[in-house]
This record gives structure tokens, sequence and C-alpha cells, in this order.
């Protein structure tokens, strides 16, 4: 769950192809399961009546033609930090003791939301502790749709676990608006329309595990979440 890294070349004709480059890189250079072209410019122009800010930590562990964290920081939707940078908002993360809620919303909206970009088979190589975090937080059950994890409950990518935690606090535009940047944006909303809608009505975090638990009982062939299951991302 790679940040804004965009290269520029040195004099006005570098500079200008560098431009054009980062533009294509980021509509097409995702390969399979991206989104159709679109201009950056409109991207910033739609991201800006939203207000929240988005950030995350990159530990250069997955795949960059497949990393949509990196791509929602081409697309200038969030802030790339330092390992030695904190972040005073809520941050998806496995040192969390609670799940993220509408309770967070106040927060979230104040000082912003944040993402660990890992490899989930790497998370034991991820500094976790190290990371200065506001307020860490759990994600829910919910089921992954991107292209790498496809079905896997809680290997969620970075645009995934970010829209999600958006959508269960309150902020369902732009949860949309984020996974709108990839076609299979669409897909995890499908697989996780009723857990979402369910987890958006819970007013803390408990009421949340409650609906998790309640729901995997009623549904016992599906598999049950990790010990660790906060939801990161590749």
């Amino acid at each position: 769950m790679g940040y804004n890294r965009n290269r520029r070349g040195r004099g006005s004709s570098s500079s200008s192809s560098s431009s054009r480059r980062n533009k294509q890189e980021a509509s097409w250079d995702d390969g399979p399961g991206t989104s159709l072209p679109r201009q950056e410019e409109d991207t910033e122009e739609e991201f800006k009546g939203s207000r929240i800010q988005l950030a995350m930590w990159d530990f250069g562990q997955c795949d960059v033609k497949r990393c949509t964290g990196r791509k929602l920081s081409r697309f200038g939707l969030l802030k790339e930090l330092r390992v030695t940078n904190g972040f005073g908002g809520v941050v998806l993360s496995p040192v969390g003791t609670q799940c993220v809620s509408k309770a967070d919303h106040p927060i979230v909206q104040r000082k912003g939301l944040a993402v660990v970009d890992c490899s989930w088979a790497r998370l034991s190589d991820v500094p976790f502790v190290k990371l200065r975090c506001g307020a860490p937080r759990l994600l829910p059950w919910l089921v992954a749709a991107n292209p790498v994890n496809y079905g896997r409950p809680c290997e969620l990518s970075c645009v995934e676990a970010l829209s999600a935690a958006l959508i269960i606090c309150g902020e369902e535009d732009t949860g949309h608006l984020l996974l709108g940047k990839f076609k299979w944006g669409h897909s995890f909303l499908s697989l996780n329309r009723d857990l979402l809608k369910a987890y958006s009505k819970c007013e803390n975090g408990s009421e949340i595990i409650n609906v998790q638990n309640s729901w995997l009982s009623s549904n016992s062939s599906v598999p049950k979440p990790p010990v660790n299951g906060n939801n990161l991302s590749e």
C-alpha cells in the first residue's frame, strides 16, 4: 500500500517530453486491470472537492506496474511519506487495536487517512511499529477485487483499503472516486456492497466487529480473516 516519484528532465524540451510520458504512465502503465486513460488535470479538479488528505508509506516491495498506490500518487491523489514522517490522521495498520468506523470521520476530515504500501508476502519486513501513527486502525473483513488477489479476503490493494475506509467513515463519494480510476474498481464495490453498507451504518469499531462476526457466522463457507487481518496493499 510508491508515491510522487515523477522525474523531470532538464531543459524545456526534455521537461515537456517527461511531462507527457508521466501523464501517459498514469493512464497506461499499470497493465491489466487499470482504468481507461484520463487526464491528470481532470483528476485533480475532481478530487479538490473532497478535501480529504490521503497519504502512503511506500516500502518498494510491490510490482511498480500493478501498484495502485503509485498510480494514485501519479494522479496527485495522495502524498508520499518517508518512514521518518509521522501522520496524525487515521492509519490503516496491523498495529491498530480497533476497526476504522464512522467514529473516526472527524479525524479523517481534519487530519486525513493513510495506508502502508507493501507486499503481503513480506509483512515481516515492514517496521510497522516505527511508523508514527496518530490513530492506527484495522479494516474489517472484505474481499479483494484487484487482479493480483481477486477473491481473497482481507488482502486488499492500497486503493481498495483507502476506499473501504472512506466509505465506512462516511466519505462515500471520495471512496468511489478513487476506485473509479481502475476499471476493476466497480468489482470491489459489487463484491462487498452489502458488507460496506452494513459497516457504514455502525457507530463505532465494536459494532463493526459484531456485524463482521455475525456475517461470517451466517456464511460459514467463506474463508476467515487472518490474525493480522488489516488490509495493506500491493
